[in-house]
């Protein structure tokens, strides 16, 4: 052995530095227990009120990031019923027509106070207003959902075109300042 060390020493293509070579990292190598120790956390914390209020605190901005996704039409927010470029484009078509279906919930509100008067004579016409005017809507909602289609045809292709005629009468439906999300055209600004 003590051959061996000389002949490396005794090499002159061979030097050996002694600074360049590092004898270990400087610190013991943990044993698994002090691993194991190390990433122990305490499943619940100590203060669970504390806890409590930061879990609750952290939901309520998760929420809201949600609600303001969701309002500005912000696909990642959206649900998948109203996710995709279509369903976007017929958001903005019904968001640009006046649609009859508006004005039901108006309505169904004078319908049911006139309907509290206690006589046939106010009863039955208002009822009749009612019914009246929700046929209105609906023929005006079955005309949207089939512009729309026709739109869509014309625009993605025959073969490429979704279902939406029942999307574009529930949208049709609602109050302008109730729909989520909400309009992003302006009344008369029809997408091209």
């Amino acid at each position: 052995m003590a051959k061996k060390s000389q002949s490396t020493t005794e090499n002159p293509g061979y030097e050996l530095n002694q600074d360049s070579i590092s004898t270990g990292k400087g610190r013991p190598t943990p044993t698994r227990r002090e691993k194991e120790l190390a990433r122990q956390r305490p499943l619940v914390s100590s203060d669970r009120a504390e806890a409590r209020k930061n879990a609750r605190a952290a939901m309520q901005v998760e929420r809201d990031k949600q609600r303001i996704g969701m309002a500005a039409g912000d696909e990642k927010y959206l649900p998948a019923r109203d996710r995709g470029v279509q369903k976007r484009y017929v958001r903005d078509y019904v968001d640009a027509r006046f649609n009859v279906g508006e004005l039901l919930i108006p309505i169904m509100v004078v319908v049911i106070i006139l309907t509290a008067f206690p006589s046939a004579t106010v009863q039955v016409p208002a009822m009749l207003l009612l019914y009246g005017f929700f046929a209105l809507a609906v023929g005006d909602a079955i005309f949207a959902g089939a512009r729309v289609t026709k739109k869509l045809k014309a625009k993605f292709g025959e073969d490429k075109v979704e279902k939406v005629r029942w999307y574009t009468a529930m949208r049709a439906f609602q109050l302008r300042i109730m729909r989520l999300p909400k309009p992003q055209v302006k009344r008369g600004a029809y997408p091209v």
